[in-house]
Order: structure tokens, then sequence, then C-alpha cells
């Protein structure tokens, strides 16, 4: 992926050194929380529904202990996650450019997102934010969060690496945000609480594949601005995508598929849905609420 050099956002919010022992006072038994542990947690969130906190203390060897608070020291970032957080903020400005200049042929105002980079936890206006959570928008302020931990796991764990697929994980949850912007999301979440478990889910499967969709528009917009994918590029996000489809989520964790219970939309589905976004560019062909079937 060609971006080296290219713009900087400068709505991100550095907290990787603030905490970083899970919730504050606190620390998981065990010695420490691994890659593998954040997967686990990550599939029982995305898939399950399951509080990945417990999950998390239990694999670790207990529940929480209590400690002394001690001086935070300054953490030394590795090489390599410093080339993270730089295409981190190279993505971010490119959204940034793309929707703003989409939003203007509508007639509308784009107002950019902050992100949230953290580790282990951070607080949130939706809550407490964990690392087991994975990447995630939270409507109340505005702000994309992720522990930079995620782009391991996703390699190393999931099996999907490759730049453009960190992108395609940073436009997804900016893909959110433009829901969020356009009420997509406020008319969603009041349907939720209207609808059974079963038709929660999926209006909540809808909505993740429109983000899919809205993150393909942006890789088609920017590949033409700014000519960002090399070969094997698309490939390597459509991999991603297919390697966070509740079903291959489900059969990982060693559980029989159960289509009612995704909320995220099935490997075939993500794909299906990213490159229609990325085919078109045209935010009209992801209207995911109107489409029948999926």
């Amino acid at each position: 992926m060609r971006w080296d050099g290219n713009r900087e956002s400068d709505n991100v919010e550095d907290r990787r050194d603030e905490g970083g022992g899970g919730l504050p006072g606190f620390r998981l038994g065990g010695g420490g929380i691994g890659l593998g542990t954040i997967a686990i947690g990550l599939v029982a969130w995305l898939v399950f529904g399951a509080n990945p906190l417990q999950v998390i203390s239990a694999l670790s060897g207990g529940g929480h202990q209590q400690v002394q608070t001690q001086p935070q020291q300054p953490k030394v970032h590795s090489a390599e996650e410093e080339r993270e957080a730089k295409l981190v903020r190279v993505v971010l400005a490119d959204t940034e450019d793309v929707w703003g200049q989409i939003f203007q042929q509508r007639g509308a105002s784009y107002q950019q997102p902050k992100l949230v980079l953290f580790s282990n936890s951070t607080p949130t206006a939706c809550g407490q934010g964990q690392s087991a959570m994975g990447p995630f928008y939270c409507p109340a302020d505005r702000k994309v969060y992720i522990d930079l931990a995620f782009y391991r796991t996703l390699n190393q764990q999931l099996g999907a690496p490759g730049e453009f697929a960190e992108a395609y994980v940073i436009a997804h949850e900016v893909g959110h945000h433009v829901q969020n912007l356009l009420g997509i999301s406020d008319k969603v979440d009041a349907l939720r609480r209207k609808s059974s478990e079963r038709k929660a889910n999926a209006l909540s499967v809808r909505l993740e594949l429109q983000a899919d969709c809205f993150a393909g528009v942006w890789g088609n917009h920017a590949d033409k601005a700014r000519h960002i994918l090399e070969g094997g590029d698309l490939e390597s996000a459509l991999n991603a995508a297919s390697k966070i489809g509740d079903d291959t989520l489900q059969r990982s964790a060693g559980q029989a598929v159960v289509p009612d219970s995704f909320t995220h939309g099935s490997s075939e589905q993500r794909v299906r849905w990213f490159r229609r976004g990325f085919d078109g560019g045209d935010i009209a062909q992801c209207d995911t609420f109107s489409a029948n079937p999926l």
C-alpha cells in the first residue's frame, strides 16, 4: 500500500501512555493478557455477545485483584507499533478527504471524527473501552477507538495480514461515523430497542455490512485520487473481511454456525458488501436495509 509521506490527521488522540493495566486500580490475575486471549475475547464479544472481560479474566487465571497504584512509567513503543500509529493517522486523514468531498457533493458538511489510540482500556462516552472489544466507534462522543495490539491479533491469530487490511479496519469504523452523521445509527437503535433478539441481531448485521460497504467506497475514492493500492492490497482487505465474518469466527471458536446469532454478517456477505462499495464508489449502492436477500 502506498501511503508513506501522505498527510497525517490532526484528529488523533494518543492515550497509549495512560494507564494500561485494565480497569484503574485493578489487574487481571495470571500475569497479563496475551494476543491469543484477546482474540478469544474478541470472538466471544463479536459472535456470542459474551462479556469479553469475563472471558479474559477466566482465561488469565482468575478474577480481578486489587493492587497498589504505581507511578506510570513512559512506555517505549516499538518501531512496528509506531509504523502502525502513523498508518492510522494517514488513513484517517484520507477518510477525512474522501468523506469531506462526498458530503460536499451532497450539499452537506462532513464533521470529522476523532480517533483514540489506547492500550488495554480507556474511558469513553459509551462506557469503559477494552482492547478485547476490538476497534470500535462510540456515537456518543463521535470517536473511533483502537488498541494497536488488535493488528497483531488480526495478523497472527486471525490470519489477515497486510497494510490495506489494517486500513480497512479504520475505514469500517469511520463508516459507522458516517452512519451516525446521516442519522442511520439512531434509526437502527430505535428499531432494535423494540425488536426481538433475533430481529435486533439482523438489524445489526445490516448496519455492519453497510459500514463495510462505506469502507469500500472510501477505498475506491482514495485509490482513484492518490493511487494508494499495490498488487495484492485489495485481496488483503477482502481476506480480512472474510476472516471476521460471524460464521468463520464461530467455526474458529469450535461452535456450530448459528445465523440467527450473527451481528456482523457472514464472511461471504462482508466480502461482497465491501467489494460492492469498492467497485461502485457510490454510497447509494450501500443500502443494506433495502437489500433482499443480503
